[in-house]
């Protein structure tokens, strides 16, 4: 099969060939600025393959319930431009083929669950950390949905005593995106987190938070994997102070060899690199085409 796959998150679009196998043929990558200039670059890469599905994971919040009027539709985002976007009704304007549509932390959790770190397992979560914070979650073999669907990046964690940022989330202020994105870090400390690579105190405050976070999910959802992603983790002395957070904060109550032995192995980095919404996207038009 010829399949697209569209990763939409709020720096850059990443549009994809591929089959059901997750294998990329083609690959491009497009800032993301206004929907019309946006979605030009979209259609115009798409419109020379005769693709069969489309897959879309996108930043949200998205409307992922068929039955909705706004089902398609990037709904009520701090990217002002882009609410009650119809993503879905836009491309289906220009490529009348089975769409499937979920949020790009979903998307990405699907492709390392098909294809990369979580391969061969039933349960894992992925969490990005960037331009903002998400993350998605396969339970028992199946995406998690709900209500909506997870907001995993917006949730409260406890403030650092020494910490008087007040946060940046336009909805929540010291949410967890709020405190610990990109542009949180940007804002808190004045400089790009690239710009900051030798300053311990960024990092272990960065920590603080992303590990009260991950740290919740494991005991709310015991994922058998957690996937972390996104600009912010390139920074590699990160990951390990989050690895010894955890642990800290869960002081052994969970007693499973993955958190007490192998944490190095329970949270990791991507195993597909930066092609793990891609290729979730890709698993989301394999299984629309078969709907």
């Amino acid at each position: 099969m010829i399949l697209g796959a569209i990763e939409a998150g709020g720096t850059k679009f990443v549009c994809a060939i591929g089959d059901e196998q997750g294998n990329i043929h083609e690959r491009a990558v497009f800032p993301t600025t206004a929907p019309e200039e946006t979605m030009a670059h979209v259609i115009d890469f798409f419109r020379p393959h005769r693709i069969e599905a489309i897959g879309i994971g996108s930043f949200g919040p998205v409307d992922l319930r068929p039955d909705s009027p706004t089902y398609g539709y990037i709904t009520s985002t701090p990217k002002q431009a882009w609410a009650q976007f119809d993503f879905v009704g836009t491309m289906k304007q220009h490529f009348p083929v089975p769409i499937g549509f979920d949020t790009d932390v979903n998307a990405a959790a699907l492709g390392e669950q098909r294809w990369g770190a979580a391969r061969g397992l039933d349960s894992c979560l992925y969490m990005t950390v960037g331009t903002g914070i998400g993350v998605g979650a396969i339970i028992e073999g199946r995406l998690l949905h709900g209500l909506l669907h997870p907001e995993m990046g917006h949730i409260l964690v406890r403030r650092h005593p020494d910490d008087a940022f007040a946060g940046i989330c336009p909805y929540h202020g010291d949410c967890l995106e709020g405190m610990a994105s990109g542009p949180a870090i940007e804002r808190r400390w004045g400089k790009k987190g690239a710009e900051l690579a030798d300053r311990h105190e960024v990092w272990e405050l960065e920590a603080f938070y992303l590990a009260q976070a991950i740290a919740n999910y494991i005991l709310i959802l015991s994922p058998k994997k957690v996937i972390t992603g996104g600009g912010v983790m390139k920074q590699t002395h990160v990951l390990p102070l989050v690895r010894r957070h955890v642990q800290e904060l869960l002081n052994g109550y969970v007693q499973h060899e993955a958190i007490l032995e192998k944490i190095d192995e329970y949270i990791v980095l991507p195993g597909l690199g930066d092609n793990a919404g891609v290729a979730g996207a890709l698993a989301l038009a394999a299984a629309a085409s078969c709907e």
